[in-house]
């Protein structure tokens, strides 16, 4: 199974305010990909602070596209599945989450969420990063990378820049 990330980051490496905010992000920023991007998954596994935070947005972001929501706690999907999204919970290590997905004959995850995204990474499960800088600085918030137990290395595939100011590199993990 592929699993990426395609990800926003201040560009001193901050994915959200430490509260979980997003009102740093541009509103009218020009296309750069994530439609694309969104349209070759099967399915989408997020942490569960990051669920609630989607919950706040006006609608629900992720169309049809199956979305899993990692706690190890119950989490209430109802609001979600209301506004038309398909949604399950699942708990356990990233490995556990990637072996279920792939039983399922799923092949290709878009993981999002700060602690998310560090464990698969610390798991050596991501194989694309895509991350697209914002010309912004927000002085502190959720970094995108934590401490990892050693050296993870990437291999540049393409950076594009866009006229708002946009900066999107994109990185193979794991290849030398």
């Amino acid at each position: 199974m592929k699993a990426s990330v395609f990800v926003g980051a201040s560009v001193d490496g901050f994915i959200a305010r430490p509260d979980g905010g997003l009102d740093w992000l541009p509103q009218d920023a020009e296309p750069h990909g994530y439609d694309e991007f969104i349209a070759s998954v099967d399915t989408i596994v997020i942490g569960r602070k990051t669920f609630e935070v989607v919950l706040g947005f006006e609608t629900w972001p992720y169309g049809k596209t199956p979305v899993v929501v990692l706690s190890s706690q119950r989490v209430d999907l109802s609001v979600a599945v209301a506004r038309g999204g398909v949604v399950e919970h699942m708990s356990g290590s990233p490995t556990d989450i990637v072996s279920s997905l792939t039983a399922r004959g799923l092949q290709h995850v878009y993981v999002d969420g700060g602690i998310t995204i560090q464990r698969f990474l610390q798991a050596g499960l991501v194989n694309r990063l895509v991350i697209t800088r914002i010309p912004v600085l927000i002085g502190e918030g959720i970094p995108l990378f934590g401490t990892v137990p050693r050296d993870i290395p990437l291999r540049h595939v393409v950076t594009r820049s866009y006229p708002s100011g946009l900066v999107q590199s994109e990185y193979e993990v794991g290849a030398a």
